[in-house]
């Protein structure tokens, strides 16, 4: 299999994650790709046309996106424990906090986006409600916390946990651990998964 991939995105990181998890990092060879919203890359585009990463190429030739299918047939694939529980309220509960974690990393790539605009063209109004969205957001995580500790790893956990790091790698800054140490205690655990070290962001294209 092949995954076109950038160290920068963390919905790329989030896949590996889930290939390291279920014993597959060794199949996927990493392609570097440089996608844009205002550069279509032809290539990515005759497999995804929505000119996105992750994308991956399975063994058949066929593309799949986005990272929250790639992430689920990939945990159909594979050997390790299974990130997506099969009872109804347990899937569910996975799903909403890959949701969340998603959702987070949705408004961050945003803020990222705003950040590099000329400063005369930037929105003080989505910069505003930027603001808002962060705060909103780990506070939420910090809520969560008890339950990311008490329960069984599932695609949430990882989603969390690639929030956790983008942030450390786009808004260090913001010290988002500040005021919320149960989440931070649960992400330091996490860091510490084999998976985690090995997929670190880096600032590289």
């Amino acid at each position: 299999m092949k995954l076109l991939w950038s160290s920068r995105s963390p919905f790329v990181r989030k896949v590996l994650l889930v290939a390291h998890e279920a014993g597959l990092a060794g199949r996927i060879e990493q392609v570097r790709t440089v996608v844009s919203p205002t550069k279509p890359n032809g290539d990515v585009m005759a497999l995804n046309p929505l000119n996105k990463l992750p994308t991956l190429i399975r063994d058949d030739g066929a593309p799949l996106y986005d990272s929250r299918v790639i992430c689920e047939y990939l945990d159909g694939l594979g050997s390790g424990p299974k990130l997506f529980p099969a009872d109804g309220a347990a899937r569910i509960e996975a799903l909403r906090l890959q949701a969340l974690g998603d959702g987070i990393l949705d408004f961050l790539l945003v803020g990222l986006s705003e950040r590099v605009r000329p400063e005369a063209q930037q929105s003080p109004e989505l910069k505003a409600a930027l603001e808002v969205k962060f705060k909103t957001a780990f506070d939420a995580l910090e809520r969560e916390a008890g339950k990311l500790a008490a329960g069984p790893l599932t695609i949430g956990h990882v989603a969390l946990g690639c929030v956790g790091g983008y942030a450390d790698f786009r808004y260090a800054d913001r010290e988002w651990r500040q005021g919320r140490p149960a989440f931070a205690a649960w992400h330091a655990r996490f860091a510490e998964r084999p998976g985690y070290k090995a997929t670190a962001h880096a600032d590289v294209y």
